[in-house]
């Protein structure tokens, strides 16, 4: 790679082909600039502002979470790097925002990873990008077999990236200096990659489609807050009472307000299995509760009190949450056969249809059309189908033009001459194979 020189032969190592399945493939052991320290004052992130703003070209940009140790998804580590500024960690903690950041990259195109992981978190510290480049969009819709950032980088540039440090407690102060190598590390190559990833994607004639899904991601908001998030706990099908299902959620709210307030990931208090042991079981003394199978964790004994005390309540609700909540989603696929034979014929015609064309495109069928606008579709299609139709209805869903470009035509056809539904069993074999 041109970039590289034999000024930086001292951060690059020759790999043994064997440990990375890639003949001469290069370690990437040491940030060409060295690790740079960590800003963590008012003064340091001024001189981070100063220095990215007089930059040139696009930025990298990463950032790292302690998800599983820490309360919520915020960033503990934010990484960038552009020419002509170098690599830069900053440690969001010791400030209200990165707004004085976000304000240096004015009109600067970002460089991320799996970009809707890290921009919620970087929206929290006032960060967002006015251009973006997801390089594990751009590898997925290039046909890259693999689609991990180590991955990417073995494959088109030719270097070995270790990632061991990825699920890391990064909420730990100081920070470890291999850590920090390593966090450098993930923004270092990113440009190129870029580069390498745009000119595979330009060769293929599919630039201007991953440009609109860029711009896609950028543009889609934050989600918004779940209704009734309890009802994510994991487990909780194997409840058939409401009012152990009552029980669960008073557990995990009061988990989760106690998470909130120790800082904390839940599950390391009680896992969501405590929980719903518990829920089953309902145990009215902390004797009872600490004898139920399954309940366990850090805060089971310690806070047994508490949770007798969630059981109880919901022992005594009257208003209890029903087993299930009305959804517009369609049925499982396995179904449809039996429920509507012909919405079971729409899928299974277009189905195939689509994905034929995703091979053609040499993308993953997921990039092409999102599955869910395909069974909403297929299960309850326009009043009259016809091209316009179809097109109007997947834009509703959420299908961007392109998209709808390279598949409306498909599903029409499909829609109005569905094959006939194979006999008894081949079609649930099939419909199982697809759940």
């Amino acid at each position: 790679m041109s970039s590289h020189t034999s000024e930086q032969t001292d951060r690059i190592e020759a790999s043994d082909p064997a440990d990375t399945g890639i003949p001469e493939s290069l370690a990437l052991t040491e940030p060409r600039d060295g690790v740079p320290l960590v800003i963590d004052t008012q003064a340091g992130l001024e001189r981070a502002a100063a220095a990215l703003a007089a930059g040139t070209g696009p930025a990298g940009v990463d950032a790292e979470r302690a998800s599983g140790f820490r309360y919520g998804q915020r960033a503990f580590l934010v990484q960038i790097r552009r020419e002509g500024a170098g690599t830069w960690l900053i440690d969001p903690e010791p400030f209200d925002d990165l707004r004085i950041i976000d304000e240096a990259l004015d009109g600067v195109e970002w460089i991320l990873h799996a970009a809707s992981q890290d921009l919620p978190c970087l929206s929290e510290l006032g960060m967002w990008p006015d251009r973006l480049f997801d390089t594990e969009l751009a590898a997925r819709l290039a046909g890259l077999p693999r689609v991990g950032l180590a991955a990417v980088i073995e494959s088109q540039l030719g270097f070995s990236l270790a990632k061991e440090h990825s699920a890391a407690d990064w909420s730990k102060r100081p920070l470890p200096e291999p850590w920090l190598r390593y966090a450098a590390l993930d923004v270092e190559v990113l440009t190129e990659l870029r580069d390498k990833l745009a000119a595979l994607l330009e060769q293929d004639g599919k630039l201007g489609i991953a440009e609109e899904e860029f711009e896609h991601i950028r543009r889609t908001p934050p989600a918004e807050p779940r209704v009734d998030p309890w009802r994510r706990t994991s487990g909780l099908h194997q409840l058939r009472d409401r009012r152990q299902l009552a029980a669960v959620r008073q557990m995990w709210l009061e988990r989760e307000d106690l998470a909130q307030r120790r800082d904390v990931a839940p599950g390391r208090l009680i896992p969501d299995s405590a929980i719903v042991a518990a829920a089953k079981a309902m145990p009215t003394t902390v004797p009872q509760l600490l004898a139920t199978k399954g309940f366990h964790g850090r805060a089971a004994q310690k806070e047994a009190p508490r949770w007798i005390r969630c059981l109880s309540e919901a022992g005594k609700l009257t208003d209890l949450p029903p087993l299930h909540v009305s959804s517009n989603a369609p049925p499982p696929p396995r179904v449809w056969a039996e429920k509507d034979p012909e919405a079971a014929a729409r899928l299974q015609t277009a189905r195939p249809r689509v994905t034929q064309r995703a091979e053609k495109l040499g993308m993953p069928v997921e990039n092409l059309l999102t599955p869910d606008y395909l069974r909403r579709l297929a299960w309850r299609p326009p009043a009259e189908i016809s091209l316009e139709s179809v097109a109007a209805a997947l834009a509703d869903l959420g299908a961007r033009p392109w998209q709808i470009e390279q598949v409306a035509a498909i599903i029409t056809v499909a829609f109005l001459d569905p094959d006939p539904l194979p006999a008894k069993g081949g079609q649930g074999n099939q419909d199982a194979a697809a759940d």
